[in-house]
């Protein structure tokens, strides 16, 4: 019997990751990536019976998940994980599918940008793998126009041109295109010096460019200009592909375990919390202080319950003269959430506050001053009690809960972080008083 949908995909997220599917005796019978798990796996309860997804769900028992920080990320975790443990019908149906990469001929004398899906060592350049290949060919088209890049795929160099009655009639050139470094048209030094901005680009370096197409796009559909709107809007979208954040190293069967771990202990926290998303992100406050001296606060943030160390935050307190723990993590809180709505940035999806119910009531006076809505517990340390605003009773998870794990991994870094923070304030206070 064809099992039903909402079995498998009830909890799972809509978010990037790896989807693991096994037997009834639990070993690994097919792995794959999707840019929406729930989306993605919901769909092979769709498939037709003669389908590979079929055959695959028939064989199922039991799905898992590894969240990551994007597609691109989830590209590359599906390649390792197939390549280390060969399930049957990732082999059974192998068709040797590979991403393509941008290929940026630096070692030509007149480069030109290429699509591949093999990378050698030739002395080219390579950006990539890319997930979304219909978006790349668009932003190479629209880079080829932007720079006058030759997009030939004829093979020559400065010295040795190709015949003028093969190229006299080039399209590229005579429609502005193209410089012309077939015809001689064009120094190698001058084409390559007029590339030098696009080595830029490619490591990332587009913001500026990005802002002016957002004015672009917005000018366009003013103007009702949909086409153009959309066009533009598939170069940024193609941006995005190409800058989003990537932090692989070579995975074991334990990293599996681990990975899939980390995505049960988000599972049971949003279980436990009764929260309406999965916890993806989540941020976490401490304040240290020696007798009220240089007191400070500290933020750390968890991604797919990973620490994510580009978000850290640090905060002097301010406003806060005299001991008072309560008051300085209000201020922290307030500082934070307040500069992500002047920043425009998302909210976490879950706030742990390190104590008890009193700091977890002054974390929240912040959040209603501000006047946002975002879940948020604390966790005392004596008893590991979990403190939700509005209810009377905490709660205490047995100590091999994941859940609990998880927010004491967060929380216990927090405090790390702050008390590091904490005592370089206090080492700079020491040499200045010599």
């Amino acid at each position: 019997m064809q099992k039903k949908v909402n079995d498998y995909t009830v909890n799972i997220p809509h978010l990037p990751g790896v989807y693991i599917m096994r037997d009834s005796s639990a070993n690994i019978i097919y792995i794959g990536k999707a840019k929406d798990l729930k989306n993605r796996i919901s769909s092979y309860f769709n498939s037709d019976t003669d389908s590979k997804a079929f055959s695959i769900i028939t064989a199922m028992k039991t799905i898992n998940y590894i969240l990551c920080a994007s597609e691109r990320e989830a590209l590359l975790v599906e390649r390792q994980l197939i390549n280390k443990v060969q399930p049957y019908f990732n082999a059974m149906w192998k068709d040797d599918k590979t991403y393509p990469y941008i290929k940026f001929t630096v070692s030509e004398d007149f480069p030109r940008l290429i699509m591949t899906r093999k990378v050698l060592k030739d002395g080219s350049l390579y950006f990539g793998p890319y997930p979304q290949l219909t978006y790349i060919k668009k932003l190479i088209h629209w880079l080829n126009k932007i720079f006058k890049i030759r997009p030939c795929k004829i093979n020559f160099s400065e010295k040795e041109l190709p015949k003028t009655d093969k190229v006299k009639s080039c399209l590229y050139y005579h429609t502005g295109l193209c410089f012309g470094p077939c015809m001689a048209k064009i120094k190698s030094i001058e084409y390559k010096n007029n590339l030098k901005e696009l080595e830029t680009f490619f490591n990332g370096k587009f913001k500026k460019i990005v802002d002016v197409w957002k004015i672009q796009m917005q000018e366009a559909s003013k103007k009702q200009e949909y086409e153009k709107a959309k066009e533009i809007r598939d170069r940024l979208y193609a941006i995005e592909t190409m800058s989003q954040r990537v932090a692989i190293r070579e995975i074991s069967m334990e990293d599996i375990n681990q990975y899939v771990s980390k995505t049960d202990s988000l599972q049971e926290l949003r279980e436990v919390l009764k929260l309406h998303k999965l916890p993806s992100v989540m941020e976490c406050f401490d304040i240290s202080n020696t007798s009220g001296t240089n007191p400070v606060a500290s933020m750390v943030r968890f991604v797919n319950a990973r620490a994510d160390k580009s978000g850290y935050r640090k905060f002097k307190i301010k406003t806060v003269n005299q001991i008072n723990d309560f008051a300085m993590i209000k201020e922290a809180v307030f500082r934070r959430y307040s500069g992500i709505i002047r920043r425009n940035e998302k909210f976490p999806d879950l706030i742990v506050i390190d104590g008890g119910k009193i700091q977890l009531a002054y974390a929240q006076s912040a959040l209603d001053e501000i006047g946002i809505y975002i879940p948020m517990i604390s966790l005392a340390k004596q008893q590991e009690e979990i403190f939700i605003q509005g209810k009377a009773k905490s709660i205490i998870l047995p100590r091999n809960s994941l859940a609990l794990r998880l927010l004491q991994s967060i929380r216990d870094e927090a405090h790390r972080f702050a008390i590091t923070f904490h005592k370089q304030l206090r080492a700079k206070e020491f040499i200045k008083q010599l």
